[in-house]
């Protein structure tokens, strides 16, 4: 698979909505926090997150094992684009690129654009790789003891 060509530093001076498709693409560290159940309190809007990861997550990639055709297994999941972003940034990653971008931020320097190693985000400790339980072996009801602080 060959990778895309993309424009030499792009997410320091293209905003998100002109980015190209692999460049938005490309934003993401594959940390596989997006992919962790969240369990949000009705009454506060505060939301936790768990180790708990969605069916499709490869626990050692941090990657979507069915990224294109995700929908078909997970109607729910979030398609992550400039037009819905100020409506999802409550429970994105506080690490996550998309995130950081749309608040003025930079990227962090363990991310894979900046560092130009996409083992770098596991290195620095900040993804989720080895340290998520498939969503099948816990009953909803138990989720909250699952519950853990995001990894930064």
């Amino acid at each position: 698979m060959t990778q895309p060509k993309l424009r030499k530093r792009f997410w320091e001076n293209v905003p998100l909505e002109k980015m190209t498709h692999d460049e938005w693409e490309a934003l993401c560290d594959g940390c596989g926090k997006c992919c962790l159940n969240k369990l949000e309190d009705d009454e506060t809007g505060e939301v936790a997150l768990t180790n708990i990861a969605c069916r499709l997550l490869d626990d050692e990639t941090c990657r979507c094992s069915q990224y294109p055709i995700r929908h078909q297994f997970v109607p729910e999941c979030i398609v992550l684009k400039p037009q819905n972003m100020g409506e999802n940034l409550y429970w994105m990653p506080e690490t996550c690129a998309y995130k950081l971008l749309w608040n003025g931020h930079k990227l962090k320097d363990w991310h894979p654009l900046v560092s130009g190693d996409p083992e770098s985000v596991h290195l620095a400790g900040v993804s989720m790789r080895g340290r998520t339980v498939p969503e099948y072996e816990v009953p909803e009801e138990d989720w909250e003891e699952y519950i853990i602080e995001e990894p930064t």
